[in-house]
């Protein structure tokens, strides 16, 4: 779904509302220190061994703040990196550097947190058809950052958002007053191009999702031995995709099971940072 464009063209008025989250008026500490404008330099250094992603993030920052920052970028987004490893040199005036540090960091150090751990989590799916997918569990304002680091950790984007296409979940289900009657209400509703998927909770359930037509039925939070079961019953007549509190550490109980998609929140919402660092900033001639 996303590539480095897609993201690149969404990115500017995210990035400027964070630096003024983090500059409210002024940087005091900054101009406590430097009085003018100086030109300097500082160097982007790795300092844990993962996957790089938001480079041009981090550049875009330092760019937004001064058109005039030259930032070198020595890596690509989707490299692997290793502790002291030089990234990129950020050059320009050093006030620039010095207040924009913390965005570009933060920005960079997260997206490489969650490429790093999505590369760890669809290596577990090497060689089998399964396709890993992130969710909709991202931090509000930067799921564009998000599903971009799924992206180019190895891992596939579920639907973007609610307009993206038709998820119809337990409260969908109560509101419509049964599985039946939300996918009838979904294949309505909602023009024929698109596949209708549904998520269920028991056997009972997937009998209910395949007499009614769905496209792809959602196995979500079923034991392993309910799983084994439930894809069985389905037996080809939809798609499958398991979901439910699925993280690197327990997805190999599921890596046999042979169907179409494991969906994983802990993606987005619970790979750590990766540890990088711009260091070594002084004045240049």
């Amino acid at each position: 779904m996303f590539d480095k464009a897609t993201l690149l063209c969404n990115v500017d008025p995210l990035i400027l509302s964070a630096l003024k989250e983090d500059i409210t008026s002024e940087d005091v500490s900054t101009n406590s220190v430097v009085k003018g404008p100086v030109q300097g330099t500082a160097d982007l250094i790795c300092k844990e061994e993962g996957i790089i992603c938001g480079l041009d993030v981090f550049a875009r920052v330092f760019e937004l703040m001064d058109p005039a920052t030259k930032v070198e970028l020595l890596k690509k987004d989707g490299d692997k990196v290793v502790p002291g490893e030089l990234l990129a040199t950020v050059t320009g005036d050093m006030r620039v550097i010095l207040s924009g540090e913390r965005t570009a960091l933060n920005y960079l150090q997260r997206m490489s947190g969650i490429a790093t751990y999505t590369n760890k989590t669809a290596s577990l799916l090497e060689g089998t058809k399964t396709k890993l997918l992130d969710t909709r569990k991202t931090t509000p304002n930067n799921r564009v950052f998000e599903k971009y680091s799924v992206k180019v950790g190895g891992g596939n984007n579920h639907r973007y958002n609610l307009s993206d296409g038709v998820l119809l979940k337990d409260n969908h289900i109560g509101a419509a007053g049964g599985v039946k009657e939300a996918i009838a209400m979904a294949k309505e509703y909602a023009p024929f191009v698109r596949k209708i998927e549904v998520e269920v909770e028991n056997i009972e359930m997937v009998k209910e999702a395949l007499e009614a037509g769905a496209d792809i039925i959602m196995l979500d939070n079923m034991t392993p031995e309910m799983l084994k079961e439930a894809i069985a019953l389905i037996d080809h007549k939809a798609e499958i995709e398991i979901s439910g509190n699925v993280t690197k550490e327990n997805l190999a109980k599921y890596v046999e099971m042979g169907v179409d998609y494991i969906s994983s929140g802990a993606l987005t919402h619970s790979s750590p940072i990766l540890d990088v660092s711009l260091k070594n900033l002084h004045p240049i001639a």
